[in-house]
């Protein structure tokens, strides 16, 4: 059972926060594209698409921590110190995603959809510095995911 909630919970995270990661990550150009372009360009088209897929991705995200806590719990970890790390990081992370990225990502494309506005170059900035925080997050917990000290994996 332990194989089955760890391969779970491990294509979970790949299959729903790996695209959450990219298309925050690409959703800043695409606006600088959109707003150069003009209001009825494809480019606002693939801002919105980005939008979509990141909250798309970040509610079925919330599996990955359901079957880690479960994988956790078979393997008698879930005391371990670079356990609770993890989920203090996966927290911040979904944080991060819920009160800064996504809301970012809204109101950049409320300001794109007003007639004649632009969009600030430092909100798009920000949104940029946030989407960062929230993939280096990530790629913290996939570390120690990976190197789990303590492990028998003979690393």
């Amino acid at each position: 059972m332990t194989k089955f909630l760890l391969s779970v919970h491990v294509l979970a995270a790949i299959i729903a926060i790996g695209p959450v990661t990219v298309a925050a990550s690409m959703f800043p150009a695409a606006v600088r594209r959109a707003q150069s372009a003009g209001p009825d360009a494809p480019s606002l088209a693939s801002a919105r698409l980005l939008h979509r897929v990141c909250r798309v991705y970040a509610v079925v995200g919330l599996v990955v921590p359901v079957f880690g806590f479960a994988t956790a719990s078979s393997l008698g970890v879930l005391t371990d110190a670079w356990l609770i790390t993890s989920i203090g990081l996966t927290a911040a992370a979904a944080g991060v995603l819920a009160l800064l990225v996504l809301p970012g990502q809204e109101g950049l494309l409320v300001e794109l959809d007003r007639a004649g506005t632009s969009v600030e170059r430092g909100a798009t900035a920000r949104l940029a510095m946030f989407t960062g925080i929230f993939n280096v997050l990530w790629a913290v917990v996939t570390i120690l995911m990976i190197i789990r000290p303590g492990s028998t994996t003979g690393v």
